[in-house]
C-alpha cells in the first residue's frame, strides 16, 4: 500500500483527485491539501510515498514546493498547463498530466509510481520478476525474452517485435497498448502511437527522433517530454 496525499487549491479538483484515489486499489489517502504549507507539515509528520501536486498555487507554487523538499517521495504532477512539462520532469516527477484527466490516463500513472516505489522499496512487480513472456504466433505460444527485444511496431490489429537474436520480427495479433501494458516501464518506454522501444537498446536521441544505431525512428509530440525525461538516464 502508498500512502498519498493530495495538493490543489481547487476544492473541486481536489474532490476529483479523491475519488479517482479511491478507486486505485494500492493507494491509501492519508491527507488533502488546499496549499504547499500544509504538505509541508504532513510531511514533517508522516512518511508518504505519494505526491498527487497541483503546480498553480497561492503562495508557494507546486514547483517551488518540490525543489525545496530535501528528500523527495514520488510525485505525479496535475496542471492546467502544459508549458511546465519539461521542468517538472528535471524535477525528476514520475507522470505530468494535464487537466481534464481521464480516469484511464489517472490510472496508468499511478500504476508507474506503484512500480517506481516497488523498485525503491526492494519490491518487484510480477512483470519486473519475469524477464519473458508469451505471444500467440502460429497457433503456437511463442517464448519472447525482455532483453532479446529491441523495439516494437504498432500495425492495427497487429504488433511486429524486433528481436536481436533474429532478423525475422515476431508477428501478433494484439493492440500496440495490450503490448505496452505487458511490458516493465523501467525497460520499455512508448515513443509514438505505432512505437516501443527497449530503453538499454537506444543510442542516442536528436530533435524529434530516437536511433537504434542506425535505426532512426520518430518520437510523437504526446511522447516527446517522457522521452527527454530519460535522457540522463540511458
Amino acid at each position: 500500500m502508498m500512502k498519498c496525499i493530495a495538493i490543489d487549491d481547487e476544492p473541486l479538483a481536489l474532490d476529483l483527485l479523491e475519488d479517482n484515489i479511491s478507486k486505485v486499489p494500492y493507494l491509501q489517502l492519508t491527507g488533502k491539501c488546499n496549499n504547499a504549507f500544509e504538505a509541508m507539515e504532513i510531511l514533517r509528520h508522516q512518511q508518504i510515498d505519494l505526491i498527487f501536486l497541483d503546480i498553480q498555487m497561492p503562495g508557494l507554487t507546486g514547483l517551488q514546493f518540490l525543489e525545496s523538499l530535501p528528500n523527495k517521495p514520488i510525485v505525479i504532477l496535475i496542471t492546467a498547463y502544459e508549458k511546465y512539462a519539461l521542468e517538472g520532469f528535471n524535477l525528476s516527477v514520475t507522470d505530468y498530466l494535464v487537466k481534464p484527466v481521464s480516469l484511464e490516463r489517472f490510472i496508468k500513472a499511478c500504476n508507474k509510481a506503484q512500480e517506481l516505489f516497488q523498485l525503491k522499496t526492494g519490491g518487484k512487480s510480477a512483470k519486473e520478476q519475469a524477464d519473458f513472456f508469451f505471444v500467440n504466433v502460429d497457433y503456437s505460444l511463442l517464448k519472447v525474452v525482455f532483453a532479446d527485444i529491441i523495439w516494437i511496431e504498432g500495425l492495427k490489429d497487429y504488433i511486429k517485435i524486433h528481436l536481436k537474436s533474429t532478423h525475422k520480427p515476431v508477428i501478433t495479433r494484439m493492440s500496440i497498448k495490450g503490448m505496452e501494458e505487458q511490458l516493465p516501464a523501467t525497460k520499455f518506454i512508448r515513443i509514438h502511437k505505432s512505437y516501443i522501444v527497449s530503453v538499454a537498446a537506444i543510442s542516442s536521441i536528436r530533435k524529434n527522433s530516437i536511433f537504434l544505431d542506425e535505426l532512426e525512428l520518430p518520437v510523437g509530440d504526446t511522447y516527446r517530454d517522457a522521452v527527454y525525461a530519460i535522457a540522463g538516464k540511458i
